[in-house]
């Protein structure tokens, strides 16, 4: 028998927020002293204190809690690049000096970044609506930093998802030692420049 849509989640009261608060920030110092294995549902339930039980109603795995992890320091990030955007006058060059501050916020604490990618790597189809917020968001802050007339066309965001995936890979890449820093600029810089190539005609249309 077929069921109609789940009902919408309601939002949470003030004293829920403050909860999922503290879990998010106890959850983000362990991994932040110790990468993914440091993270234990038990001592997070412990250090914002709240019931084991309560924790995994918020959160049902370590998954989903530093995946939601990275969600909230994403926010962080777009909100911090609202405020003091990047200046650059090409599309290309804001968008890389974007993804580099990023890169440079991930950097100053590699731990929590390597646990939060980690996260986002062992992900499965249960994490999935948390891990496409984080794409959303990263989708967001490219697009903000591109700053286009109108709303972004298929083109446009099929050179976004590359953007993201090569930002993504980037990480990955350097938090496991296979990459430096400065390889990491040049790989975000190259990439962005896809976003000042004209498009070929009939790009973005998905054949019948």
């Amino acid at each position: 028998m077929a069921t109609g849509p789940k009902p919408a989640t309601p939002p949470l009261t003030e004293r829920q927020e403050a909860r999922r608060r503290r879990i998010l920030d106890a959850g983000a110092a362990l991994a932040g002293r110790g990468g993914f294995d440091a993270v234990q549902m038990r001592e997070v339930a412990e250090n914002s204190q709240v019931a084991l039980g309560t924790l995994y109603r918020y959160f049902p795995s370590k998954v989903h809690l530093l995946v939601a992890t990275m969600q909230d320091q994403l926010r962080q990030m777009h909100e911090a690049l609202r405020k003091r955007p990047p200046t650059a006058a090409e599309p290309s060059a804001r968008v890389a000096e974007t993804l580099m501050r990023a890169f440079r916020a991930m950097q100053r604490e590699p731990h929590l970044a390597d646990a939060m990618v980690r996260a986002l790597t062992f992900a499965d189809r249960s994490v999935s609506a948390e891990v496409d917020t984080v794409s959303r968001l990263t989708t967001a802050i490219i697009l903000d930093a591109m700053r286009l007339p109108g709303p972004p066309g298929p083109d446009q965001l099929s050179v976004v998802r590359v953007i993201e995936h090569t930002w993504h890979s980037a990480l990955v890449t350097w938090l496991s030692g296979r990459a430096s820093i400065a390889q990491v600029k040049i790989d975000i810089e190259t990439v962005c420049r896809l976003i000042d190539l004209p498009v070929p005609a009939g790009a973005g249309r998905a054949d019948g």
